[in-house]
Order: structure tokens, then C-alpha cells, then sequence
């Protein structure tokens, strides 16, 4: 009987990491690279504004809201004694419309101040996730500024 016929197995060559791209931790941590200082001071300064910023859109949208309700509540509230004065039956006056037009308009500003203020924290979101300790200490110290500058603007009407 005729025995089958082994071939040998052939081995394959050994897989090969490629070489490294850096030393140490910086050619492994894509945001541990080190970037010229210029350009480091230029993002915190920018991180810094945009907390600015936020934190004056929050104070607009707080000013916005309170300036709304109390010119609503008076045309509101004039509009109550005119309608018992005159007796009137009609519910659709021009002032009622005015009013309506005037609380959509504060409604829509308050809207778009709301969707700038999420743009900005997400965006200083996402450079605090850059974990780069300055930029981190930007969006700190904007912020505390930001909060130093807009907040007494609420106390003046």
C-alpha cells in the first residue's frame, strides 16, 4: 500500500511591530505632543473668551426673561382693567395681539441665546477634553471672569 505523501508544513515569517513614531509617551498620546507655545497661548486665550462669552449669554438670556415678564405682566394686567371697564366681549383686541407678537419675539430671542450658550459650552467642552492643563485653566479663569463682569448687569434695570 502506498503511504499518502506528507509535505512539510511551511512556517510563516514572523509579524513585525512597525518601529515607533516617537520617544516615550509623546509618540504614543497623540494629545501629549508638545506644540509651540505661540499657538498654546493663542487656543487658551481663545478658550478663555468663549467662557466670556458663555457667561454673558447666560446673563442676556436672564435679562431677556425678566424684561418679557415684567412687560408682559403689565400690558397683562392693563389690558384686564380695560377689558372690566369697557365690558367688552371681544377676546382678539390689538393689544392682546401685541402682546402675543411681543412674547413670541422674546420667546424666539431667548431661543436662539439658548442654542448659542450650548454651542459654547460644548465646544469648551470639548477643548477641556483636549486634557491640556492650561486650556483647562482658560476655561477656569473665563469663566470666573465672565461670572465677575456679566452678573452685577443683572442688578441694573
Amino acid at each position: 500500500m502506498a503511504s499518502p505523501s506528507t509535505k512539510p508544513l511551511t512556517m510563516l515569517p514572523p509579524i513585525r511591530a512597525p518601529p515607533p513614531t516617537g520617544t516615550g509617551f509623546a509618540g504614543q498620546l497623540p494629545f501629549m505632543i508638545s506644540k509651540p507655545h505661540s499657538s498654546v497661548a493663542l487656543s487658551v486665550l481663545v478658550v478663555l473668551l468663549l467662557a466670556v462669552l458663555y457667561e454673558g449669554i447666560k446673563v442676556g438670556k436672564a435679562r431677556l426673561l425678566h424684561q418679557a415678564l415684567t412687560s408682559l405682566s403689565i400690558s397683562t394686567s392693563q389690558q384686564l382693567i380695560e377689558d372690566t371697564d369697557q365690558n367688552s366681549s371681544s377676546s382678539d383686541s390689538p393689544q392682546v395681539s401685541r402682546t402675543r407678537l411681543r412674547w413670541f419675539l422674546c420667546h424666539f430671542g431667548q431661543s436662539l441665546l439658548h442654542v448659542a450658550q450650548v454651542v459654547i459650552g460644548y465646544f469648551m467642552m470639548l477643548a477641556v477634553m483636549s486634557y491640556n492643563t492650561w486650556i483647562f485653566f482658560g476655561v477656569v479663569l473665563g469663566s470666573g471672569v465672565g461670572y465677575y463682569l456679566a452678573y452685577p448687569l443683572l442688578s441694573m434695570t
